[in-house]
């Protein structure tokens, strides 16, 4: 553990060196804003609801404790044109010093935002605590009594829109309501996008207003609520115009860069397809059926702001198109009615064709290798947005250390056929229902084969599946068929007999991960985010679920059952004399973010996972078996070496394969800060392991047992570093041993008492956040 106090004497060190010299950035009569706190006599209303009004905060804190981006700024000179200098200061924090003026805004903005949540007698008192040349700023909120809403009145002078409203629109104000002008404000913008989805197409919510009155000591509110009438260009007051669609045009190959000039419709060819006006030069580049099904407005119809926005997010989903935009005209001098609008969908295609390459190096425990693949994708290929990829994949590694091979390298290459059309391809159903939903159908195949000095392995599989989204933040897929042979055509002799043969070394879960195998499974799958997107450091509150289950072999073994009475040797049956696996298998994981402030969350995260081999199968194959240690799991293991229950493995290099299991429990709970640049930190505890369903002698002690799991649950604790780039994350994760399920107890068990570098830490490199 030389290693780990080393870096905190250096910290140590560091802090009470700087601190010395931060005072010389403080000129005479200044002070350093060392602390901002606020505190409120009322326990409704936390700090954090006028957290944001603050217009100066203290330097930032490393995992709120420890203002390190300060102390390294402290350490430069005071000569500023010296490039080291200039580059201790980039990385660090200039001191923060306290200004009067800043402080009074952010009470005055503190007050207004308790008067907006409807304490109209709020006051804030400002408390600076000095200690030398460092203040501590403390904003004391008496909120006084909470205001309530008796009355709401609703002066309406448009008598349609008063109807309208009163039959189909439900408000989200009653009677006994905090008077919370965030809530009225929010009433505003709601009743301004119902009306708007109902043909108002001119309408906002500067249309409406509010009074309210008071009654003496009180704390009551008398709310009236006016939606004015529209004012024309003489400034004559009338009733809100209701639009409806007149046409619906579609001009492909839009020149975005000729906007200004105009797009002149004489220049283009045009074809009338369902209702709709479609524009094209040359050739039109996408079938007119494909923009009909992705086009939700239609002539005839009130105009309606929330189709509008599904009709872009429809043509934002499809690869062939760069750009889209939608657009309105008046027809001012239709003399039968004004109130008509022609819509212009406008649409630039996408490149269709690219091709990338990808080269990547491998270290696999120590064997160095490198890989590359190419890729080509059309992104149009039959006229309908349709995806296809082809991707060529070869790797090379030279493998080390083994004993009786005739060839010690590795070596992989790869192909795969993917074609993703943006579409429900199933029969029988309405176009009406594949609008409700944004959906895809994927046909994925795949040829992978591995040469090994102690093997040769290919792998072949097909696959047809649909994703769909019926709501913005929820998706599900099903994976109607997936097929996978694995084939072995050729075992090392020595591979064989020290592994598979050898009496006095078998191993039945080896044996089957290296025999010619057929997997035919389905699934389904759904997934859930609630801030429709992953966790990161600054997200606020926010949490995801994901649930998948898949079952393989049940329509193999049944009509095996019926038309085939043998079975093979290990009660097996065979199709082709090829041996199926039959299973079911379920996935849940759930994921939730607190948010403490700008620069730091708190991220939990709870997994579970079991499988189970039953009828022509008594192990679950090797690729759809549990792992536990890595980069996303417990932290304080490598990949793959934990487990299953308090098994220990060995130093085999064959030995991942036995530790595997068919149940899987990973628990975390990681603090995220922001530091600085592009650096983000985490301190981590994990916690986790995974258990056998059966008992295999190859596995001891890795059996479930209700009576003894939570004994055999590994801890671990870490350190980690995340350099987040916006479009990717590279994390780097330090992870130590806190309990360790192999031992019955002392200090093995328990290395977080007596820990050992070099026994109980782990390093881990990964792309993205663990969860």
């Amino acid at each position: 553990m030389k290693i780990g106090s080393h870096i905190y004497c250096f910290l140590v060190l560091l802090i009470l060196v700087s601190s010395c010299s931060v005072s010389k950035f403080i000129p005479d009569g200044s002070y350093l804003l060392d602390e901002v706190k606020i505190v409120s006599d009322n326990k409704t209303v936390k700090p954090s609801a006028v957290s944001g009004y603050i217009r100066q905060n203290p330097n930032n804190r490393w995992f709120s404790s420890i203002k390190v981006p300060l102390y390294i700024y402290s350490l430069s000179g005071m000569d500023s044109t010296k490039w080291s200098n200039k580059f201790i200061r980039k990385i660090g924090d200039a001191p923060v010093i306290y200004n009067e003026t800043v402080a009074e805004y952010s009470k005055t903005d503190i007050i207004q935002a308790l008067q907006n949540l409807g304490y109209m007698g709020a006051q804030v008192e400002v408390e600076k605590q000095i200690k030398k040349k460092k203040l501590k700023l403390i904003y004391n909120l008496h909120t006084g009594p909470e205001y309530k809403i008796r009355n709401i009145v609703y002066d309406i002078k448009d008598k349609k829109i008063g109807n309208l409203l009163a039959n189909l629109y439900k408000t989200g104000l009653y009677k006994g309501m905090p008077f919370n002008v965030n809530v009225l404000n929010t009433e505003r913008q709601q009743i301004s996008d119902f009306l708007q989805s109902n043909g108002y197409y001119k309408f906002n919510k500067d249309f409406i207003t509010y009074t309210a009155d008071t009654t003496l000591n009180t704390h009551i509110v008398d709310i009236t609520m006016y939606l004015h009438s529209y004012k024309s260009l003489d400034k004559m007051e009338q009733t809100h115009p209701q639009y409806t669609l007149n046409s619906v045009n579609i001009l492909t190959d839009f020149d975005i860069s000729k906007a200004q000039q105009g797009n002149r419709l004489y220049e283009y060819d045009s074809v009338r397809y369902d209702g709709l006006n479609i524009f094209y030069q040359d050739q039109i580049f996408i079938r007119p059926s494909v923009l009909a099904n992705n086009i939700y407005i239609a002539p005839g119809k009130l105009y309606n702001e929330e189709e509008i926005q599904n009709t872009q997010k429809a043509f934002g989903r499809l690869g062939a198109i760069k750009y889209s935009d939608i657009r309105f005209v008046e027809r001012d001098n239709d003399p039968e009615d004004s109130t008509r609008l022609d819509c212009f969908i406008l649409l630039a295609r996408n490149k269709q064709k690219s091709i990338s390459v990808e080269l990547e190096g491998t270290n696999s425990s120590g064997d160095l290798g490198a890989a590359a693949s190419v890729s080509f994708q059309n992104r149009n290929l039959f006229k309908g947005s349709e995806l296809f990829t082809f991707k060529l994949r070869g790797a090379y590694e030279a493998v080390t250390g083994l004993q009786g091979y005739t060839n010690e390298n590795y070596t992989e290459y790869g192909v795969e056929v993917r074609i993703n059309f943006p579409r429900f391809l199933f029969p029988f159903l309405s176009r009406d229902f594949k609008k409700k939903i944004r959906s895809t159908s994927e046909i994925d195949i795949q040829f992978n084969s591995q040469i090994r000095p102690e093997f040769s392995r290919r792998v072949a599989s097909v696959s047809w599946s649909y994703k769909w989204s019926s709501k913005y933040k929820t998706q599900h897929k099903v994976d109607v068929l997936d097929l996978n042979y694995i084939y072995m055509p050729w075992i090392s002799p020595t591979f064989k007999k020290n592994y598979l043969d050898s009496i006095s070394n078998q191993n039945s879960i080896l044996k089957y991960n290296y025999e010619n195998l057929l997997i035919m499974k389905m699934g389904y799958g759904f997934s859930y985010h609630s801030a429709d997107g992953t966790t990161h450091t600054t997200s606020g509150n926010s949490y995801s679920v994901r649930f998948n289950i898949e079952t393989a072999g049940n329509l193999l073994y049944g009509i095996s059952h019926l038309f085939c009475d043998k079975r093979k040797e290990n009660n097996q049956y065979t199709i082709a004399d090829i041996a199926y696996a039959q299973y079911v298998k379920g996935d849940i994981d759930y994921a939730k973010s607190f948010r403490i402030d700008s620069r730091n969350s708190i991220v939990f995260h709870c997994g579970f996972g079991i499988a189970y081999p039953y009828g022509n199968s008594s192990i679950l194959p090797f690729e759809k078996r549990y792992f536990a240690g890595g980069a996303n799991s417990v932290r304080g293991w490598s990949v793959r070496r934990l487990g299953p229950g308090k098994f220990a493995g060995n130093d085999k290099n064959i030995d991942f394969i036995n530790q595997s299991g068919d149940i899987k429990l990973d628990v975390n709970l990681e603090y995220r800060t922001r530091l600085f640049w592009k650096l983000n930190g985490a301190l981590f505890v994990d916690a986790g392991n995974i258990w056998t369903i059966r008992e295999y002698e190859e596995q001891p002690g890795g059996a479930f047992r209700f009576n003894s799991f939570y004994k055999q649950i590994a801890v671990s604790y870490g350190l980690g570093f995340r350099f987040d780039f916006d479009y990717f994350v590279l994390r780097l994760d330090g992870g130590m041993k806190a309990v360790n399920p192999i031992y019955e107890n002392g200090n093995d068990r328990y290395p977080i008492i007596s820990p050992k570098f070099g026994r109980d830490f782990a390093f881990h490199f990964a792309v993205g956040y663990p969860f």
